[in-house]
């Protein structure tokens, strides 16, 4: 029986040569489309298909902060460590537009990595959309993104702060009016530290009141409000400051003008417990000024931004669970892993430890 060979029938070809061509051309006009609503991603390789080699450019929320300020050194040291070529830093002055406009900057000057500590938890997507469109990876430090793409965020576990302060505070004080100095809602950090102090003394210690002050990382604002506040609640006995980066000085020196700032041990000594770890900070708590701090590790900040953005150049994934540098990496609701570092609380007992970063910085 002859075989049936589609190939050889002059018909079929030509219709299949008809097809091919008209599918091609409506490819094209396709194509073509797509591009000009920018729905497409750029042509340039993920990170980690380019070996891990590239420039790293690395973006600051603030520099008038101390722990950011610390950060900022840390920087180059570890990224040499890491075998990081990272760019010198820039700061985005505490604008989240400048923040994207910054982020935009480096890709177009070609970095192969980005290391962001974000401003604003919500606005930062747009940023990490253009790097996802560019194939460049993404590691933000110290603030999770409510949403796009990054490989790691390095962070201390916020909801801690919030709860360590709480409990310091609970069993220094136990009853009258204690005072929460917010961070910048429009931070995660900032709702969960607020959110976790709120409900841990509304849990375990009912007998406190808490007042609050939203000052959105401002010296300026934390000062004001809390002198208002002070007028009308002067029986005020504990404070807690969500960034002592920020508010430290302008909170000593409200308590100082007002004849409130009195040692630890002295009567009328108002209990203060912070956040971040700064040297200052550490003095403040050696001279009696304040009482406590939770220590936001800058340096491990640093480190651990450069490992995991050398990781994900190089396409290293990672999945949830201890590490090997006493951490835990932890999936986000939603769905962005975090390496969440250890941050311990200090007071006087421990505030000498050699162990602590504020000890060596500078």
């Amino acid at each position: 029986m002859a075989r049936r060979t589609v190939r050889n029938r002059p018909g079929r070809m030509g219709t299949s040569r008809t097809a091919r061509a008209a599918a091609a051309a409506a490819c094209a006009s396709l194509s073509l489309v797509l591009a000009a609503c920018g729905s497409t991603k750029d042509t340039a390789a993920p990170g980690g298909a380019g070996g891990g080699e590239g420039e790293v450019g690395v973006i600051l929320p603030l520099l008038t902060s101390p722990f950011w300020q610390s950060y900022n050194d840390y920087v180059p040291k570890m990224a040499k460590s890491e075998d990081v070529d990272a760019r010198k830093t820039v700061n985005s002055n505490s604008d989240p537009s400048q923040q994207i406009t910054d982020i935009n900057n480096q890709l177009n000057q070609g970095v192969k990595g980005l290391v962001v500590a974000p401003l604003d938890s919500a606005a930062i997507s747009a940023g990490l959309d253009q790097a996802e469109r560019k194939g460049v990876p993404v590691v933000a430090v110290d603030v999770a993104p409510e949403k796009g793409e990054v490989a790691m965020v390095v962070r201390a576990d916020n909801a801690a702060y919030g709860e360590k302060a709480c409990d310091y505070l609970g069993k220094q004080v136990g009853t009258g009016e204690v005072v929460q100095i917010m961070g910048d809602l429009a931070s995660v950090n900032g709702r969960e530290r607020s959110k976790a102090f709120r409900d841990c003394v509304k849990k375990k210690y009912p007998k406190l009141k808490v007042l609050e002050i939203p000052a959105k990382w401002e010296s300026d604002t934390a000062a004001s409000k809390l002198d208002t506040l002070l007028n009308s609640h002067p029986g005020i006995k504990g404070i807690y400051m969500q960034a002592g980066g920020v508010y430290l000085a302008p909170t000593l020196q409200t308590l100082k003008s007002k004849g409130m700032l009195k040692n630890a041990g002295e009567k009328g000594h108002i209990t203060v417990v912070s956040n971040d770890g700064i040297p200052q900070e550490l003095d403040a708590i050696r001279n009696g000024q304040i009482d406590a701090t939770v220590s936001q590790p800058a340096d491990a900040y640093a480190k651990y931004g450069m490992y995991y953005i050398k990781a994900a150049m190089n396409g290293k994934k990672f999945e949830p669970g201890p590490t090997d540098h006493d951490s835990e990496i932890v999936e986000l609701p939603s769905g962005i892993l975090a390496d969440q570092l250890p941050a311990p609380l200090v007071t006087k007992e421990n505030v000498d430890d050699a162990e602590l970063w504020g000890n060596s910085a500078g």
